[in-house]
């Protein structure tokens, strides 16, 4: 399919190197939290606060699975929690090489600190809720990914010589 997809934890930079990625490589971008909010007409903090998470959680499928049958040459960048679902990776898998952006608590926390638009980190110790979060995703972002890219202390440039160096020969 040629796709490429950026996974990771919220704040790891998946929407920014997936544009960065786009307009170096001449390939369309396709954010499936952007996605989401066009087709539902409101914001993911809107969906999370009416429907809730499992609503959510199953629009993100949904929208995989539309991605699978539309979607080709594309830089696609999901939302953090896609990766969790089995079946998820199994789409993740299907429309092409997976990246996962593995980035630490602590630079989570710092380029988050202060987001209110993140519903899961609207407690009284995100940088904690964070730290928990991660531990318990780094195996589903794991199996769900073709590779590991390490993002902190990494300029843009170094992460996308990464994936440029890990991409398959029909994507050069």
């Amino acid at each position: 399919m040629g796709n490429v997809i950026l996974i990771g934890f919220m704040g790891c930079g998946k929407t920014t190197v997936g544009l960065r990625l786009s307009y170096r490589l001449r390939k369309p971008v396709t954010d499936t939290d952007k996605e989401i909010e066009r087709e539902e007409k409101r914001s993911i903090s809107d969906i999370f606060a009416t429907d809730g998470e499992e609503y959510f959680r199953r629009k993100e499928t949904d929208c995989l699975r539309k991605l699978t049958r539309s979607v080709r040459n594309h830089i696609i960048s999901v939302g953090g929690g896609v990766p969790l679902r089995a079946e998820n990776r199994e789409l993740l898998h299907e429309l092409g090489q997976v990246f996962y952006l593995r980035a630490e608590a602590e630079t989570i926390y710092e380029r988050l600190r202060g987001d209110t638009t993140r519903p899961l980190l609207q407690c009284s110790d995100p940088q904690e809720k964070i730290r928990i979060l991660i531990e318990q995703r780094d195996g589903a972002y794991s199996s769900a990914s073709d590779a590991v890219i390490q993002v902190d202390g990494k300029s843009f440039e170094q992460i996308l010589q990464e994936i440029e160096a890990l991409c398959a020969s029909e994507w050069r």
